[in-house]
């Protein structure tokens, strides 16, 4: 009797669907399933962190930018300098603050959501650009990126790189499906949400064109109205296009310098194709590049046009140049090494797979020895909470001063929305923390001064080194940050220094500061910070001490009396108290 060939094994959703007609989308409980399944993990991941206070561009711009629009109904901002980006962000939190009030749990939470419909879009795109490829690889994407440090801090962050990276992957995912009005729709969110978005719209429009599709192509000529709305309320409001001088002057024309272009460009490309052990994807996906004919599908075309052109607007415009602004990019290369892995062999294709994954994880944590934002990694924590620790000790000993600091830890003193204060402080505020900066401050104006680490430069990184410190001075005006010898100069002596993994804020006084507490201490449910300050015959401390016990180090523990006396050992002779 002739054996019975075996029947295939019916696909799971949504992988069924994938394979159904281009235009359907998987059924809305199958979407919702994946969606809670999502955003569990990145919720969970994230909840010690639904209090944090906000960090730095946050506070400084998109945080006040809508509670403007939540308080006054100012679509342009006016509580902080306005600019070009557009309010879609803003008015999406107002929405939340309108059904749940005004609190930076509400906003965190309002982030992550978005963010989880980003790793769903992520699984959703995966799927159609993977078909006739073996496996799953569709799930792979979505578990990396999860597993990045830099969607970790951004999928919490009020900032709109990360909406722009979910309103993209919305967007292709619509075109790819045939879904044009749709993905109109998504576009104009997008541009909305970020003016740099507009390279979407831009490249389906040509791709419909090339088609002479005129009428799809003609639904992508809507986002650029769109934004060219947003441009002339803000003109009418600001007199400027790009919303202030300034912001003009720095992300267009500094950047647009020859050498700041290819060093911004190198640095695109190396954190997307190199860093965070994504080297392991690079190889893979050049081995498979020739052998996968999946790559050259009208769908891969357009997503890598999308990619490619979002890569070079953002290393031409930005005077800042940070990662962020390659979130949009960076699920797609997730995307395609998860195909890329399946013409590998399974061992091969596992151990790699997990190679990335552990390296992305300890990433989170380990700093580069090179110059990075804070906000790419677990950094970011580190300096909100430094500055949370400064602002406390500022309000209890400083209320009756005027404290001179940077934009935008002024923000945070001066306001009680975002975390720090709950009380006003006075402020003035200067550029950064050049020596020449804080001489050319009025002694009248200012009698406290608290400094920070606004770059990552601890002393054993490159930055210490000649050559990069003149190239730097060269190109980007750098120049190094004021010392407490130089503060004694101007008059302002250190009273308080705390330090959390090769970042620092000092806090500096005239004259002497009244009797306080020996012992500041600031925790959180990770942390303890401690700082110990003794006072001399009039008041003021004589001397000053203070350390991280890095992860929290119960009293009593080998490691806290360790630390503690390592502290004495090293200010025994001044007679402080650690």
């Amino acid at each position: 009797m002739p054996v019975q060939p075996r029947p295939p094994m019916p696909k799971l959703a949504p992988y069924a669907s994938a394979d159904a007609a281009s235009a359907r989308l998987p059924r809305p409980y199958y979407v919702a399933i994946f969606f809670l399944f999502f955003a569990a993990p990145l919720f969970a991941a994230h909840l010690p962190l639904l209090n944090l206070p906000f960090f730095w561009d946050e506070h400084g711009q998109f945080v006040p930018t809508a509670l403007d629009l939540l308080r006054t109904g100012a679509w342009v901002a006016h509580s902080t300098v306005p600019n070009v980006h557009p309010p879609g962000v803003e008015a999406y939190l107002v929405l939340w603050y309108k059904l749940f009030g005004y609190s930076i749990v509400i906003t965190r939470v309002a982030m992550l959501a978005l963010a989880s419909f980003g790793i769903l879009f992520t699984f959703l795109l995966a799927i159609e650009l993977s078909k006739g490829t073996r496996g799953a690889p569709a799930f792979i994407a979505p578990v990396l990126l999860l597993a990045s440090p830099l969607f970790f801090t951004q999928s919490m962050m009020a900032q709109l790189d990360m909406p722009a990276m979910v309103l993209t992957l919305l967007a292709l995912l619509l075109f790819v499906k045939g879904r044009y009005v749709a993905a109109a729709w998504a576009c104009i969110g997008l541009v909305l949400a970020k003016e740099t978005g507009i390279v979407a719209p831009f490249v389906f429009f040509i791709v419909l064109a090339v088609r002479k599709d005129w009428r799809h192509a003609s639904l992508f000529a809507a986002p650029a109205i769109a934004l060219a709305g947003w441009l002339l309320v803000l003109h009418r409001a600001t007199g400027y296009w790009l919303g202030n001088p300034g912001f003009g002057h720095y992300n267009v024309e500094y950047s647009l310098h020859p050498v700041r272009m290819a060093l911004s460009f190198a640095r695109r490309i190396y954190y997307l194709f190199f860093a965070e052990f994504r080297w392991i994807g690079t190889l893979a996906l050049l081995f498979a590049f020739k052998r996968a004919d999946v790559f050259r599908t009208g769908a891969w075309g357009v997503t890598a046009a999308v990619a490619a052109g979002t890569l070079v607007l953002v290393s031409v415009l930005g005077g800042a140049e940070l990662e962020r602004y390659l979130l949009p990019v960076l699920p797609i290369f997730y995307i395609a090494m998860g195909v890329a892995l399946t013409y590998l062999p399974r061992r091969i294709s596992m151990a790699t797979a997990a190679a990335l994954l552990v390296g992305l994880v300890a990433n989170l944590f380990w700093n580069p020895p090179y110059p990075f934002p804070y906000e790419n990694n677990y950094a970011m924590v580190d300096f909100v909470r430094l500055q949370q620790a400064a602002a406390q000790f500022a309000e209890q000993n400083l209320r009756d001063r005027t404290i001179a600091t940077a934009w935008p830890f002024t923000a945070g003193l001066e306001s009680t929305d975002y975390g720090f204060v709950s009380h006003k402080l006075r402020t003035v505020e200067t550029n950064d923390f050049h020596f020449s900066s804080i001489a050319a401050l009025a002694p009248a104006s200012f009698d406290a001064l608290i400094t920070y680490s606004r770059t990552w430069a601890p002393h054993w990184s490159v930055i210490s080194w000649p050559p990069v410190r003149r190239f730097l001075t060269r190109f980007y005006d750098w120049q190094p940050e004021i010392t407490p010898e130089q503060c004694q100069q101007l008059g302002l002596r250190q009273v308080v220094s705390l330090r959390m993994r090769g970042q620092e804020i000092s806090i500096y006084v005239r004259g002497d500061l009244p009797r306080m507490p020996g012992e500041l201490v600031h925790s959180t449910s990770h942390r303890t910070l401690r700082t110990w300050v003794k006072f001399g015959s009039h008041g003021g401390p004589s001397s000053s001490c203070s350390w991280f016990t890095g992860w929290w180090l119960p009293p009593g523990s080998h490691a806290f009396r360790q630390s503690k006396r390592n502290c004495t050992s090293a200010t025994a002779s001044s007679g402080s108290r650690c």
